[in-house]
């Protein structure tokens, strides 16, 4: 289950303050083309539009890019450089740092909260493909993502207050799921993974992403089990060293597929949720966008090395809604 526990962060702990915030490989890994991506605010709609196919693919084939956080996500700060900061991020598992994915972000990104004022009883999650974040009068200030989690100050008749680092603010209630901080959410089906990822097909692919501004492969298949009561690693390789091993003839929905170059004898390099009748949902690469696709006379059918299963926890009547 994805709970919201704390005890791992100091009494003064650091959120992340924009909307996304991208983790980079270096301080000198972000450059002035990426500005939209590194300031605050962050204008992530501006920063992936205004990038040609060569500037997007250097994200990956440069090594600049590891991943990305939602507004209001935990961190660890290891190291403060000039206006960068280290940091760790224990919601997305790595086999990179045991306490979580590391990287280096803008300091200017980051907010210092106090832990036990940040603390709720209950989460709100956002369950829309994007939502707008609210003043106390209704004014539109961030768009914020899929499965972005503020702690609930108040619910509300029609909107939900949720604690933030620039203070209070609102969510539209329809656009959330509010569940029990300690308890996380109830685990799902697999169909209701599959279920999850359908409203982001034709999605264009973006190495590193973690919202539903662009996902890559892997983070397209944390997010899905995110939105359904999983925490699973945040890389493909990780993904697939863990879980329940599943036989190619007993795939069900929900279930991630890996594939390997050399026909499924080389390095693990992608993976996707399998669909359900040979085909799966996936983000291919730099350039696409999110596809189902039939495995069948294609490359991933040769490339097929893995598959696991991490939706075995669910009991049936837990939360079968589709979230």
């Amino acid at each position: 289950m994805v709970k919201q526990t704390f005890d791992q962060f100091p009494e003064e702990m650091w959120v992340t303050a924009v909307q996304v915030a991208t983790v980079w490989t270096t301080p000198e890994s972000a450059r002035d083309i990426d500005a939209h991506g590194t300031d605050n605010p962050t204008n992530i709609d501006q920063w992936i539009s205004g990038l040609t196919y060569e500037t997007n693919l250097a994200l990956c084939d440069e090594n600049r890019v590891q991943t990305q956080l939602l507004y209001g996500e935990p961190v660890l700060v290891t190291e403060i450089k000039e206006k960068w900061a280290h940091i760790v991020i224990p919601s997305q598992p790595s086999k990179k740092d045991m306490r979580g994915y590391p990287g280096w972000v803008p300091l200017s990104q980051l907010s210092k909260v106090n832990r036990a004022k940040w603390k709720s009883p209950e989460t709100a999650a956002i369950i829309n493909d994007k939502t707008w974040l609210e003043s106390d009068h209704g004014e539109k200030e961030m768009k914020l993502s899929y499965m972005t989690f503020l702690p609930v100050a108040e619910v509300h008749e029609d909107r939900v207050e949720v604690k933030t680092p620039h203070g209070n603010k609102f969510l539209p209630k329809a656009s959330t799921y509010i569940f029990s901080s300690e308890k996380g959410m109830d685990p799902a089906s697999g169909e209701n993974i599959v279920k999850a990822a359908d409203p982001f097909v034709s999605l264009d692919y973006f190495w590193g992403g973690m919202s539903s501004f662009g996902y890559d492969c892997s983070g397209l298949a944390y997010a899905m089990h995110k939105a359904n009561g999983y925490e699973i690693a945040r890389d493909a390789d990780d993904q697939a060293a863990s879980g329940e091993n599943v036989d190619d003839d007993k795939l069900l929905p929900g279930d991630l597929v890996f594939f390997a170059y050399e026909e499924g004898k080389g390095r693990l390099h992608h993976v996707g949720i399998y669909y359900g009748d040979g085909k799966m949902i996936h983000a291919p690469q730099t350039g696409k966008g999110i596809e189902i696709i039939s495995m069948k006379g294609t490359k991933y059918e040769k490339e097929l090395c893995a598959a696991r299963r991490y939706w075995c926890r669910y009991r049936k009547g837990n939360n079968d809604d589709g979230r």
